[in-house]
């Protein structure tokens, strides 16, 4: 049995573990802009399974991919007073070009509901043309003053769909169908828990009639918003004349939605499943599913690499991502290097396991090792894979669930539980509570614990009835949490 470094990192200093784990892992380097990264090979195939999994559930939807430029002028914004109000504080400008001072600033996109509203205002012109709904893969750039890799940086990568619709049901439905995606991919891909449910008003999207989120516990117990999905009612058409000509010959105001994830799921991935060795990766969406290590001495064991390349080819033909780490480091070496890279399966080869017909195999996330023939070893592999995949859906959720709480009613109550878990090195988690439906209790609560409404969730574990901070009745339940 393995034994995994007593070093308790994640327990004592959880952001220092997490930068620890990210670069031994090789997932990025900074870049030469304050709040910038590299996305290294690793880091970029993770979202690039990413892509390909949620395309899959976008032509399921008939929802093409488009793409819009980068740059989006000044008076863009103004068409839409909220919205430009929220994202001013972030926006970068390019003010010159060519040596020339430009006649209107341009913003680097924070979103683009601004552009794509002005290009579907002129393609859309009848009910026939609707609904439109595009998604575009791009990069957006937010100002941040403060910054974590993959979580929270200047330029990020994400996803944003954009629809438009010739009434609020097929806009609230379309809303709604986005959240229910994102939640499936976020269980299902990378095993990583959600709660979906609704934005409170002080939390909603610039310029959005309603905002909905899923939420993410890390291992530090703070919550990361891990997708939204708008309903933007005819705000954005009514600011950039998205109207169409109805059956009844009538020019009417489309409505739109808008939805998005970004890279910062990729922090969240690793935030959920990574252990004191490092990252771990749920298979289906591992850069490298499986390694291969020879054991001894490969020159005077030339039978056992050649083994190994036919297995590999054997499970790269299964449509497994397969690496054999052939190089002339030591075998100790070799392992912890997949461990700290996340690599879900790990496959040991030498001359005994060749006189025995069989392998050995260490999966990530057991300490235990095993023996199998090298009869059968493929469909053996993608049983222990699947396997794997939902183990890690359920660890992350009782561990989520060990670090709720229900019975926290009053703002005191929230304070002493703080004051308990710092005095006992513990994390705080998450408090369901009642809300008053204001502003001022919201605010209230924040600034005196750090606890940020996370949304009103569909289905929550019981109902609460009095607000946490005023002790009035709760018109909502919801989720607080410190978050990233």
């Amino acid at each position: 049995m393995e034994k995994k470094p007593e070093t308790h990192l994640q327990e004592t200093d959880f952001s220092k573990w997490f930068l620890q784990a990210i670069q031994q892992g090789d997932l990025f380097a900074y870049g030469p802009v304050r709040g910038t990264i590299i996305f290294k090979p690793d880091g970029y195939e993770l979202w690039e399974h990413y892509q390909e999994a949620f395309n899959k559930k976008l032509r399921a939807e008939g929802i093409r991919n488009a793409y819009f430029p980068m740059l989006i002028p000044e008076s863009y914004f103004l068409k839409e007073k909220d919205h430009v109000e929220g994202f001013a504080p972030e926006l970068p400008w390019v003010t010159e070009a060519a040596g020339e001072e430009l006649e209107e600033k341009l913003a680097l996109r924070p979103t683009s509901e601004t552009v794509i509203g002005g290009a579907m205002s002129e393609w859309i012109n009848s009910y026939r043309d609707l609904p439109m709904e595009l998604n575009q893969w791009a990069n957006v750039f937010r100002w941040e003053k403060r910054t974590l890799p993959f979580l929270r940086t200047s330029e990020f990568l994400w996803q944003e769909g954009h629809t438009a619709h010739a009434s609020e049901e097929e806009a609230r439905e379309r809303t709604m169908r986005m959240l229910n995606i994102y939640a499936d991919l976020c269980e299902n891909l990378l095993a990583m828990p959600v709660y979906a449910g609704q934005k409170t008003p002080s939390e909603r999207f610039a310029g959005a009639v309603d905002t909905y989120s899923i939420e993410a516990m890390m291992k530090d117990t703070k919550a990361v918003q891990a997708g939204t999905s708008h309903y933007m009612g005819t705000n954005f058409a009514d600011a950039f004349d998205i109207k169409y000509l109805n059956s009844d010959n009538q020019h009417t105001l489309a409505y739109t939605t808008s939805w998005g994830t970004s890279t910062r799921l990729l922090g969240a991935l690793i935030m959920t499943h990574g252990d004191e060795q490092g990252l771990v990766f749920p298979p289906k969406i591992a850069p490298t599913q499986v390694v291969l290590i020879p054991a001894g001495n490969m020159k005077k064991n030339p039978d056992v690499l050649d083994k190994l390349k036919d297995i590999k080819r054997d499970l790269q033909d299964a449509d497994l991502r397969v690496r054999l780490d052939d190089s002339n480091n030591s075998a100790g070496y070799k392992f912890n290097d997949a461990e700290v890279h996340g690599v879900p399966l790990r496959i040991e080869f030498g001359p005994r396991d060749m006189e025995n017909n069989q392998v050995m195999i260490k999966m990530r996330d057991l300490d235990d090792k095993e023996a199998l023939p090298l009869d059968g070893l493929v469909d053996a592999v993608k049983e222990r894979l699947d396997k794997m995949q939902t183990r890690l859906l359920e660890t992350a959720k009782e561990f989520r669930q060990a670090h709720e709480h229900y019975d926290i009613d009053t703002l005191e109550d929230l304070q002493a539980h703080i004051e308990k878990c710092e005095a006992n090195g513990e994390r705080p988690g998450w408090i369901l509570a009642g809300w008053d439906g204001t502003d001022e209790s919201e605010a209230a609560i924040k600034e005196a614990t750090g606890f940020t409404s996370r949304n009103i969730p569909f289905n929550p574990p019981m109902e609460k009835t009095v607000d946490l901070y005023s002790g009035k009745p709760a018109k909502h339940t919801v989720w607080f949490a410190r978050a990233y």
